[in-house]
């Protein structure tokens, strides 16, 4: 009989599997938007846009593979080495999306977006 907790621990690797297939998917149909802009675009307008799809497709992904983790670490093992496991995942994960938010965006996260333009 399977018990609360192993459903969880399912659910957590099925968000984070979620959260790759998501970086995959949108890393293919960002090459694919790529290769189709070239013919229509600057070649260097079309690789802007396309590191800012792979980003955007990371970002995302990383936003599941986050979750997953949270699921997993809160809901089935709670020791303390297992929570401090989760708060340096949780910290690098958060670093490299505000990194990436940054380079896609060219702004913080916390900046306000001017919507008058």
């Amino acid at each position: 009989m399977i018990i609360v907790q192993d459903w969880f621990d399912i659910a957590g690797y099925v968000v984070e599997a979620a959260g790759v297939l998501t970086i995959v998917v949108g890393a293919i149909l960002a090459t694919w938007w790529f290769i189709t802009r070239l013919t229509t675009m600057p070649k260097l307008e079309a690789y802007r846009e396309f590191r800012s799809d792979v980003g955007r497709s990371i970002l995302l992904g990383l936003e599941f593979l986050i979750a997953g983790d949270i699921i997993r670490t809160v809901t089935v093992t709670q020791t303390l080495e297992s929570v401090g496991v989760l708060v340096v995942i949780v910290l690098i994960r958060t670093f490299l999306t505000v990194t990436l938010e940054l380079e896609i965006e060219g702004r913080w996260p916390w900046q306000r977006v001017d919507i008058r333009r």
